[in-house]
């Protein structure tokens, strides 16, 4: 459930590991502002040092002499503003530190949460958008903390500390003071209120811009293909003007706020002035008084014409916290169950049990699944686009569970199994290759990260692709690129079967694997399959269906429905839809017809 707290109350929760720190940043923030509001007492004291000379403050102490007061104002002077320095030195030491160590944190706590998120979750996000969680809004937190923060503080240490020092003077003074600061309160809420909305929008038109960016530049080779440059770049366009005016609407009201600020501050220097002179000519105020007086009211309203700024950085700080934070409190709908099963006891049978599954936006995709796998079997999953034949494999793995029915591993329903154990026991081989931007070595190896190199070439060559990788420059220190793009189709299909070699899993699926290559590259992932399936579990989707007529049985899915099975020689027998598609899929269907 997302919470409804204040954004800066969820920052202040869920850095609750860090409060030492936080205590400690507010501390030396707080004794910098401090020391930084000393020098107009000093100016005051020279000032009374000047004017009353034997009486001044200092003589009450028992420094009578005039040079030994100048020389004890000096040393004063020297260490408040050496003292200024150190804590100015210690709290942006402490804030930058910290929000290294928050935004570090956000950003692999969100990005470990979203891995624990459910497909289903996926299909409603844009890539782009996550990027910007991940990236820029936890950026913003960090330039926050970097700044924001400490400005916060050592504006409300200024207000606190130069009051007192206004009502130990005169308390008319101090009640005058006063008199600006509520207006600038409730003005800066009321602004808060207004600008609230408009910067969570900026978040999200930032996010849609990101989204088709990373959307364009992943796809730039079917972009080039259908000559859609032109095309491509008005729909960023359109996404980039979305966000600059989102942008310039917040801009807009937020710059309003420090002019209108600065004229409730300017009327209260005025008042000061007026009234500070008028006590200080009638006597109630000493010249000394009334000179700290003065220094300090700039010290106190001057300073809050920059709340403009801090309230634009912190009004943008709390719609990323929320944006982040909002992710954080997403609940994933597929959770661990309470047993394990390590995968040196997984024997490999499997039951699908009376299983009917539907997506939110797609119903009926599967209906009434009866399978029953044995161990160490081959059975296929063959039917036309959509009938539900991949559905079966995101179910097994947990990616969602069914609305009705249940699978069974070992007798275990998969759903009492921890996910990493489930997943564990399962090497999959899709036609969509995932490839990571590293080295041939780190690819293969990414099914069993600690393998040694002897068992990584041994996958290999299994794949049959041992002898490409020695012939490339750095052999299998070889840097792939990103996505694989310095590899064929071909290539990365094999390395995705040396990777499931090398996890030597009990449970083996092989999700399309054949099916966006060429004949003789077909042929020779065919002869590596052929190799790896032995003594394992094997699953096999297909549309190519000489890839599986050696299956122990295959069933034809057809709208969700299996509505036959059997072994490759029993369904051509059976004469329905399987011995249609190997008519098609052979050429006989044609020849046939050419005779008629």
């Amino acid at each position: 459930m997302i919470s409804t707290d204040p954004p800066l109350m969820r920052l202040y929760q869920y850095s609750s590991e860090y409060k030492r720190t936080i205590y400690i940043a507010t501390l030396f923030s707080i004794l910098n502002k401090l020391f930084d509001l000393a020098p107009p007492i000093l100016i005051g004291a020279a000032v009374d040092i000047v004017v009353r000379r034997e009486s001044s403050i200092f003589a009450q102490f028992g420094v009578k002499n005039l040079i030994d007061q100048l020389i004890v104002l000096a040393i004063l002077t020297f260490i408040i503003w050496a003292c200024e320095s150190i804590f100015e030195y210690l709290y942006k030491l402490a804030w930058r530190n910290l929000a290294q160590v928050i935004e570090h944190k956000l950003r692999m706590d969100a990005y470990n949460h979203i891995q624990t998120l459910d497909m289903a979750w996926f299909e409603n996000q844009k890539s782009g958008g996550l990027m910007s969680i991940l990236n820029d809004d936890v950026n913003q937190l960090e330039r926050f903390l970097d700044n924001g923060a400490n400005s916060i503080l050592q504006v409300l240490t200024t207000i606190i500390t130069i009051s007192i020092w206004f009502f130990i003077i005169s308390p008319p003074i101090g009640a005058i003071s006063m008199i600006p600061i509520p207006l600038i309160i409730i003005f800066s809420v009321k602004f808060q209120k207004k600008l609230e909305p408009r910067y969570a929008k900026v978040r999200n038109t930032v996010g849609i811009l990101n989204g088709r960016l990373s959307n364009n530049l992943s796809g730039i080779a079917t972009i080039k293909s259908y000559t859609n440059e032109e095309f491509e770049a008005d729909r960023v366009e359109e996404a980039s003007v979305d966000y600059a005016d989102a942008n310039t609407d917040a801009i807009r009201l937020s710059s309003a706020f420090s002019p209108m600020i600065r004229m409730i501050i300017v009327a209260g220097f005025i008042a000061m002035l007026i009234v500070g002179g008028m006590l200080t000519l009638n006597g109630p105020i000493e010249v000394w008084q009334y000179t700290i007086i003065i220094f300090l009211i700039q010290r106190l309203l001057w300073p809050l014409t920059s709340l403009g700024e801090v309230f634009d950085q912190y009004q943008r700080a709390m719609a990323s916290t929320n944006r982040a934070l909002n992710l954080l409190d997403t609940k994933p709908e597929i959770v661990d169950g309470p047993k394990s099963l390590p995968r040196s006891e997984v024997k490999g049978k499997i039951d699908i049990n009376d299983l009917s599954f539907s997506y939110a936006t797609r119903s009926n995709i599967l209906t009434n699944i009866d399978v029953k796998i044995k161990q160490g079997e081959t059975v296929a999953f063959v039917g036309s686009t959509g009938a539900g034949k991949s559905t079966i494999v995101k179910l097994l793995l947990r990616f969602y569970d069914p609305q009705e029915g249940n699978i069974e591993i070992d007798g275990h329903d998969i759903k009492e199994l921890t996910l990493k154990d489930l997943r564990a026991a399962i090497g999959v081989v899709s036609q969509d290759t995932f490839i990571i931007d590293g080295t041939v070595r780190d690819n293969i190896a990414y099914g069993a990260i600690e393998a040694e190199m002897e068992d990584i070439i041994a996958a290999a060559e299994i794949a049959e692709i041992h002898e490409f990788i020695e012939n490339l420059p750095e052999g299998y220190e070889t840097l792939v690129g990103e996505r694989g793009q310095k590899l064929s189709g071909g290539q990365r299909q094999r390395i995705s079967i040396a990777r499931a070699v090398l996890k030597n899993p009990p449970i083996l699926i092989l999700d399309e694997a054949t099916s966006s290559v060429d004949n003789e590259t077909e042929a020779a992932i065919q002869r590596s399959l052929d190799k790896i399936i032995v003594g394992r579990t094997t699953i096999v989707i297909a549309h190519r269906l000489s890839t599986i007529v050696n299956a122990d049985q295959i069933y034809v899915l057809e709208d969700g429905q299996i509505i036959n099975s059997g072994t490759h020689e029993e369904l051509l027998a059976k004469g329905e839809i399987y011995a249609a598609l190997w008519r098609v899929q052979t050429g006989k269907k044609v020849v046939k017809e050419l005779a008629d």
